[in-house]
């Protein structure tokens, strides 16, 4: 619970000082109160009620002036009816139950601290397996540098049993990693130069030479280890939802109160039933549960960037997918290469590979993958550029030669269009080399292997409506996949703007899911009630989505989801069944069954279970998926 307008962390260290006061000066009271005296008889009541003075002093009054504030700014929350019940059990001079309420609260606040530790025991444990000192070649001889110090390109040894200290590749060496509580898989992987590695992944019985591909703070490690903080700084709605319920609970309580005195007239009840009420499982049940579950998603490769996703997620009922690398691989392979009259395909795939070995193009690889597999050698190539909007260009053996689209070619050559083969489904480019139409090479991006299970599955299981898939791709390579994966809705040619205009006209209507991985999709992440970003996305992407899917899957997507709900019908357990015991406890006061001490007790006794109720999000359940 947050009774106080100053940040989260500072009066998280105030309450835990004040739960320590509170019980230093309880244990003086009973002390004093049962102390026999060398004259013989008790010590007395004056001298046992002075520590009880010092509780509330030193913890009643800060919260009490925290309180007024909130009051004059009209925020009626919870912490209010704790308010009460100090001041009415100072002026009914029950000085020990009112200090009792001051060690309930400040008690809550240390309770959830402890219990957002114990939720993020996965992420401290990962911590502590990080090297402090890394084995890096400088100046070629090898020395233990700190992880900071540490920079892309530098060659680091990992020696048998250490943890890897940056994300990299293999340059020698042969062994195998385990990689468990960095994707939530139980898998040992082989690694072979080539291979690439991951922070905080465990060495296995050989040693490697690795390049660094990332800084310290870069790495996976890194941002896992950033959801914690994140996650506190963020207010989710779901725990607004809970101020909510306070707002509503805090004058039931008030009224039961002031009914139990009325009918009684021991105003002793309405001290009583202010004890019990006082709404601490509300406060400490939701966010608990929800540090509980940013925990669960971070060993499972899913960055929680916005707890408010796992509040939302299991209310969104519209799905909106991008294309490539999200629903597809985004690997391409080249399925065919369709020469022109004079050109033959080694002609045309040499060309092509030799000159997109200089290019950063999704293609790329594709091409020389082929080539490499046709046994054809790369040539050597200059005058390389590639301007936005002009596609490839180059000189190979003093011939030019240019990749390019359909649509430039025919505005270029347009004698050309009786060559070209007709439109298929897929990506495909065009080759010309010194000027003249040569060849159209086509690839495939294939999807998921889990894609259509997983599509299939949204509607059924997780109550979406629809699923739409948005793309800027051409409608047939667009339709392909669509027909593949079993999507009916589609719009493609989507520029960013118009990405943007749809996911805010369907977000209007219903609330959105939208998955995308490359900056172009970052408008439309911001744009949607849940934006999923997928894989090794850009840092503008990761920023506008509020999870991240760090191993890109879409089985991942579906454990967020499990998660989400999950999370959800925790959180309203936690909160509403302790504050059902609450009320029956409130009742029972009111009927003059528990007095106002022994309603402090029970109170806690109900913050105790509503926090272990919570803590259950945080173990993974026996299955986090059904696609």
């Amino acid at each position: 619970m947050s009774p106080v307008a100053t940040p989260v962390s500072a009066w998280r260290s105030q309450s835990v000082l004040i739960a320590l006061g509170s019980c230093v000066g309880l244990a003086l009271h009973l002390l004093l109160r049962f102390a026999w005296t060398p004259a013989g008889g008790w010590l007395g009541q004056p001298w046992a009620l002075w520590p009880l003075f010092a509780v509330l002093l030193v913890g009643g009054l800060p919260l009490l002036r925290v309180i007024g504030r909130r009051l004059l700014r009209r925020e009626l929350s919870a912490d209010l009816l704790a308010a009460v019940a100090i001041v009415t059990g100072v002026w009914l001079q029950q000085y020990l139950a009112a200090s009792l309420v001051v060690l309930m609260l400040a008690g809550g606040q240390a309770l959830e601290a402890y219990a957002v530790r114990s939720a993020s025991f996965a992420l401290q444990a990962l911590a502590s397996r990080l090297p402090a000192l890394a084995h890096c070649r400088r100046n070629g001889e090898w020395q233990d540098l700190p992880l900071a110090e540490l920079q892309v390109g530098d060659e680091l040894r990992v020696l048998p049993h250490e943890a890897c200290p940056v994300d990299g590749v293999v340059l020698e060496g042969r062994s195998s990693m385990d990689e468990s509580y960095l994707t939530g898989e139980p898998y040992v992987l082989p690694k072979a130069p080539g291979s690439a590695v991951l922070s905080g992944a465990i060495n296995g019985d050989g040693a490697l030479i690795v390049r660094a591909e990332q800084r310290a703070v870069d790495s996976r490690y890194a941002k896992i280890m950033q959801v914690m903080r994140s996650a506190e700084q963020r207010r989710p709605r779901l725990r607004r939802l809970g101020d909510q319920l306070g707002a509503l609970y805090t004058p039931l309580a008030l009224l039961l109160a002031g009914l139990a005195w009325w009918l009684s007239g021991d105003a002793l009840r309405f001290l009583a039933v202010l004890v019990v009420a006082t709404p601490c499982p509300l406060l400490i049940g939701i966010p608990v549960s929800i540090i509980s579950s940013v925990s669960l998603a971070a060993r499972r490769g899913i960055i929680i960037k916005d707890p408010a996703v796992l509040e939302q997620i299991d209310t969104c009922a519209v799905a909106i997918f991008d294309k490539t690398g999200t629903l597809t691989c985004g690997q391409p392979s080249l399925s065919e290469v369709l020469p022109a009259p004079g050109f033959t395909q080694a002609q045309v795939l040499q060309a092509l590979a030799s000159l997109e070995r200089y290019s950063r193009h999704p293609l790329a690889a594709a091409t020389q993958q082929a080539a490499q597999a046709q046994g054809l050698p790369l040539l050597e190539a200059s005058a390389v550029s590639e301007r936005p909007g002009e596609g490839l260009r180059g000189e190979i053996d003093g011939r030019q030669v240019q990749v390019t689209s359909r649509k430039k070619l025919l505005a270029q050559l347009p004698s050309a269009s009786a060559q070209l083969p007709a439109l298929a489904g897929g990506l495909e480019c065009v080759v010309l080399l010194a000027g003249a139409y040569a060849g159209v090479c086509r690839f495939r991006d294939e999807p998921r292997p889990e894609g259509q299970s997983f599509i299939r599955h949204l509607m059924p299981l997780h109550g979406f409506r629809r699923v739409l898939l948005v793309s800027g791709d051409r409608e047939s390579e667009v339709r392909y996949l669509a027909d593949k994966v079993g999507i009916k809705e589609i719009y493609a040619s989507q520029s960013p703007e118009q990405k943007l205009a749809l996911v805010r006209a369907e977000t209007a209507r219903a609330n959105t899911v939208f998955m995308g991985d490359g900056i172009n999709d970052a408008p439309a992440l911001t744009a949607a009630t849940v934006g999923i970003a997928f894989g090794q996305a850009s840092d503008v992407t990761a920023e506008a989505a509020g999870a991240v899917i760090l191993d890109s899957s879409l089985q991942k997507v579906d454990e967020l989801l499990h998660i989400g709900r999950r999370m959800r019908r925790i959180a309203l357990q936690s909160a509403l069944g302790g504050m059902l015991l609450s009320v029956l406890g409130m009742f029972l006061a009111a009927a003059g069954y528990l007095p106002p001490v022994a309603g402090a007790l029970a109170q806690e006794a109900i913050d105790v279970l509503a926090v272990l109720n919570a803590l259950r999000a945080a173990l993974p359940p026996k299955a986090l998926s059904d696609c």
